[in-house]
């Protein structure tokens, strides 16, 4: 059974609904140990205290916020659990928006599933049919992990899913980006319609993540499995060389012809019709 990482209550107006918090996604970036390269043994850190010139265990270390020069206050995990703040132990919607408002590609950081507690499970459903009816999103506020995050709730199939998103301090300016102002270029009706066949011919009724695979892993484990069985390490293909300097025009209908070509070695062959029988 998966382990929770929040247990508190979603605070809708007046209705207190009893939720845990479960990390939605895991990584699966390949890592790698750092290691001697004379001996080929794991490089160990240590913990090492300055003052006392010893080094320190982990269960030993203790958080310790600076307030000036060499003077720390120490902060327990108790201190935390019980911090002067609302957030700590409860989720407060604090207004609802259009689901489309909030930017997912610039604001949204983690998900979460969130889970009912059985007293919890009436309230719970009745806010996520509302959500899907009126197609909003709510946001709140939620403390945990030495922080408080700004985050959104909305529904996703039979659940909730909580997200935590940046805060607007933490979204960087796009000053000094070049080449972003439409006005610097022309684009001629002709390109946009072409550019607009290829989106066309590459789009999907919806999205599927299924159509897509990590190969980057996969590469990684054929190479690893190659140096443990003693094998010769499969090398990377050669790169295309470089394509002409095309015209726009030019590259858009090169693009449009090999995208409809692509979606006709996947589409499955049609069915013959049936041959009809003459009559007697």
């Amino acid at each position: 059974m998966p382990r929770s990482m929040w247990k508190g209550t979603i605070s809708f107006g007046m209705v207190s609904i009893p939720i845990r918090l479960y990390v939605a996604t895991e990584s699966h970036s390949a890592s790698f140990r750092q290691l001697c390269g004379e001996h080929m043994s794991p490089v160990r850190y240590k913990r090492w205290c300055e003052r006392g010139e010893h080094e320190v265990q982990y269960s030993e270390i203790v958080k310790g916020y600076q307030v000036g020069g060499d003077d720390y206050v120490v902060i327990e995990d108790q201190d935390l659990e019980n911090l002067p703040l609302p957030t700590a132990h409860a989720i407060e919607i604090a207004e609802f928006v259009p689901g489309t408002d909030i930017q997912d590609g610039l604001y949204v950081k983690s998900a979460y599933y969130v889970e009912p507690e059985d007293a919890g499970r009436k309230p719970y459903h009745l806010l996520r049919e509302a959500l899907s009816a009126t197609e909003m999103t709510a946001v709140a506020k939620v403390a945990f992990r030495d922080r408080e995050h700004l985050c959104s709730l909305q529904p996703h199939e039979e659940m909730l899913i909580m997200n935590t998103l940046h805060w607007p301090d933490e979204i960087r300016s796009t000053e000094g980006l070049k080449g972003l102002a439409e006005d610097a270029v022309k684009i001629s009706p002709k390109e946009l319609q072409m550019a607009k066949s290829l989106v066309q011919s590459l789009a999907e009724e919806s999205f599927d993540p299924k159509r897509y695979t990590d190969e980057y892993h996969e590469a990684l484990m054929t190479i690893v499995n190659a140096k443990v069985e003693g094998a010769q390490v499969v090398e990377a293909p050669e790169p295309s060389a470089a394509p002409k300097v095309m015209d726009l025009m030019e590259a858009l209908k090169a693009s449009v012809d090999a995208a409809k070509k692509q979606r006709a070695d996947k589409s499955p062959p049609a069915a013959k019709p049936a041959a009809r029988k003459k009559a007697s």
